[in-house]
């Protein structure tokens, strides 16, 4: 068995009681792949870092990937640069859409996209650790098992795993979420925000929409049978046609 956690976006209290779901099926040392976007939106992005980073460290069984927001994050603090060029709407990382206000405040550093970006940029510089940064720095950006493939985002297809580009696994949305032909593994992955997690057929989307306060619901697969957590148990999730 393997278990999966969607996107997390600052949510702490999201975050532990599905960490509690997934100890009560599988144990205290139940694998677990993370999906990426641990900041941003929520309220408690230092926080939840701070727990992966913790979990990490101590040896858990945890495959932490990278996402999107994770790399804004990274880069605007250390590089001072707050635009990534697959933002569609053209708004830097700092607009309320993003939500890289919510986690600057985390770390202490108020008010964000009120005062001149240099000052935010040197202030986080002081504030947020660097052992976090490093560790989002750091992450993978996809995992495979011999049935399953977690990304944060997705894959272009018809290219191979290790020519997929680094923007296409953390950011890709057109030709892959229309994608109806079947993968060589299940992609299991998050980024586009749901109201709840869904099974697609050919791809599984875990991102049950945390990021905008909605539950975090996560997920044990068993071979390619999946199944989400909830407080009263398993539930079964099945392509179209086999719920």
């Amino acid at each position: 068995m393997i278990y999966a956690i969607g996107d997390i976006h600052g949510q702490i209290e999201a975050l532990d009681a599905a960490l509690d779901l997934i100890a009560a099926d599988g144990g205290p040392d139940a694998p677990i792949i993370f999906l990426g976007d641990y900041v941003d939106r929520g309220p408690a992005s230092r926080e939840v870092i701070g727990r992966l980073y913790a979990g990490y460290t101590s040896g858990r069984p945890w495959t932490i990937l990278r996402g999107n927001h994770d790399r804004m994050f990274v880069r605007f603090v250390t590089e001072g640069n707050a635009h990534d060029g697959r933002i569609l709407s053209g708004n830097g990382w700092l607009h309320p859409s993003l939500g890289g206000v919510a986690t600057l405040a985390s770390y202490g550093v108020k008010r964000a996209d009120q005062r001149p970006m240099d000052q935010v940029v040197q202030e986080a510089q002081t504030k947020v650790p660097t052992e976090h940064l490093s560790f989002l720095k750091e992450r993978p950006l996809w995992h495979e098992t011999d049935d399953l493939l977690f990304v944060h985002a997705g894959i272009r297809p018809g290219i191979p795993l290790g020519q997929q580009e680094e923007d296409d696994l953390i950011w890709i949305r057109d030709g892959f979420l229309d994608h109806p032909a079947p993968y060589p593994k299940l992609v299991v992955h998050g980024h586009t925000a749901l109201d709840q997690p869904e099974h697609l057929g050919v791809r599984i989307d875990l991102d049950g929409g945390a990021g905008y306060g909605r539950p975090l619901v996560p997920a044990v697969f068993e071979d390619t049978d999946c199944w989400l957590l909830t407080p009263g148990g398993r539930v079964p999730l099945r392509p179209p046609g086999e719920a």
